[in-house]
C-alpha cells in the first residue's frame, strides 16, 4: 500500500479519500477501470482554487484544503462523463505507482 493522506494505491485499487459530498466518503477505483490518467497544471481558473466539487459538471475535485497551494493535478478517465481530479502531495510518486499497476499516465498536458 502507498499512502498520501488523501490518495492510496493498494494492490488492487486506487482509493480517493474525501471524494463524495457531503460526507466525504472514499471512492474506490479498481486499476482495470482506469482508462488513463492525464497530468495537468493547476491554475486559478482551472481548478486551482476549487476545494471540493465541480465547476463544469465534468471534473470532480475531492475535498483537499491544500489544493490552492498545489501546482499539479491528475485527471482520472474512467470512460464516464465525470472525471475525478486528484491533487497528490507528490504527483511524480503517484504517477509512478499508477504506471506500475498498468495505468497509462499521460504527462505534459498543460491544461484541462
Amino acid at each position: 500500500m502507498d499512502d498520501d493522506d488523501l490518495l492510496v494505491c493498494t494492490d488492487t485499487e486506487f482509493v480517493v479519500r474525501r471524494y463524495y459530498f457531503p460526507l466525504g466518503s472514499a471512492k474506490r477505483i479498481p486499476y482495470a477501470r482506469i482508462r488513463s490518467v492525464r497530468w495537468v497544471l493547476l491554475t486559478p481558473l482551472a481548478g486551482g482554487l476549487r476545494i471540493w466539487g465541480s465547476g463544469d459538471f465534468v471534473h470532480w475535485f475531492p475535498l483537499d484544503g491544500s489544493r490552492p497551494r498545489k501546482q499539479v493535478a491528475l485527471i482520472v478517465a474512467l470512460g464516464r462523463r465525470v472525471k475525478p481530479v486528484v491533487t497528490p502531495a507528490d504527483p511524480e510518486r503517484l504517477a509512478d505507482r499508477l504506471t506500475a499497476h498498468g495505468v497509462e499516465v499521460i504527462r505534459g498536458a498543460p491544461t484541462h
